[in-house]
């Protein structure tokens, strides 16, 4: 699967309604830009599986390369959701064997304490280098490339 298309959202969950089935939803969100919402189905891959709810803030992903209605306001198939701490950050993105971001915008340094898993929470011994990472952080430093040690990487593989 390729992730370099996808765009993250990220904002405060105002409402989740029932879909046009039983197996999808309809999620808004309240945004620094205004409300955006997304349609949540089988496909949507939700980190933790964590049931979603109003109050949540949350990093919800879209595939830019798809087509969209343009409409008011903007309606999104998330393809990736994931909750967030108050403060956190995320990125995804294909990282080299230095851990550099491909854009050069972050760079990696992994302590101890970061938890490293797969998107289904399964533990994983992998080297992260040339991999699409998304990684959870909440300071950087002022460097060029930035660098951070994060909370959390989730290897997508």
């Amino acid at each position: 699967m390729a992730y370099m298309d996808y765009e993250p959202v990220i904002g405060t969950i105002v409402n989740m309604a029932r879909g046009s089935d039983c197996c999808s939803q309809m999620m808004s969100l309240r945004t620094n830009n205004g409300i955006v919402n997304f349609m949540i189905t089988p496909e949507t891959k939700v980190v933790d599986c964590r049931p979603l709810r109003a109050g949540l803030r949350v990093a919800a992903f879209y595939d830019a390369s798809l087509p969209v209605p343009l409409i008011f306001p903007p309606q999104y198939q998330a393809q990736i959701v994931t909750v967030l701490t108050r403060e956190e950050q995320i990125m995804l993105n294909r990282f080299d064997r230095n851990l550099t971001a491909e854009d050069n915008s972050l760079q990696l340094n992994v302590a101890r304490n970061t938890n490293i898993e797969t998107i289904n929470g399964q533990n994983t011994g992998c080297n992260l280098g040339n991999q699409t990472l998304l990684v959870y952080y909440t300071a950087t430093t002022r460097s060029i490339p930035p660098q951070t040690t994060p909370r959390r990487i989730v290897v997508l593989c």
